[in-house]
């Protein structure tokens, strides 16, 4: 019985990341950018702690899309109509995935910058 439960549990998780893969387009850019970071990473030769930190910004930056989504979809459960309240959840949940995206960025850069650099001069 508990292993049929965890099947179904690990069954709602992926059904959750197909949700979000199929509905937001932010979402996809966010795996597609992922992949090209892996592809870069292995080529580069990253060391395991690069390639640790860069699997867990990316994993910060598709959590954080994750939850933005179920906060949005929560809210137009309750209400479709303009709401102050929803309006701040929304856009703070927003405000969150554009922290975790900057931050990206920024470990992308401290990552690959130099790397890069060295290869082409």
């Amino acid at each position: 019985m508990k292993v049929r439960k965890l099947i179904e549990s690990f069954k709602y998780a992926i059904s959750g990341i197909t949700y979000t893969l199929e509905t937001q387009r932010n979402m996809r850019i966010h795996f597609v950018a992922a992949i090209c970071a892996i592809c870069l990473g292995v080529f580069m030769n990253l060391t395991k702690t690069e390639l640790l930190v860069l699997f867990l910004t990316i994993s910060l930056v598709i959590v954080t899309e994750m939850i933005n989504t179920a906060i949005e979809k929560t809210i137009d459960m309750f209400t479709k109509e303009y709401h102050p309240l929803a309006k701040i959840a929304k856009n703070v949940a927003a405000g969150s995935v554009l922290i975790a995206a900057i931050n990206a960025i920024i470990v992308a850069y401290l990552l690959f910058f130099s790397k890069i650099s060295i290869r082409f001069y």
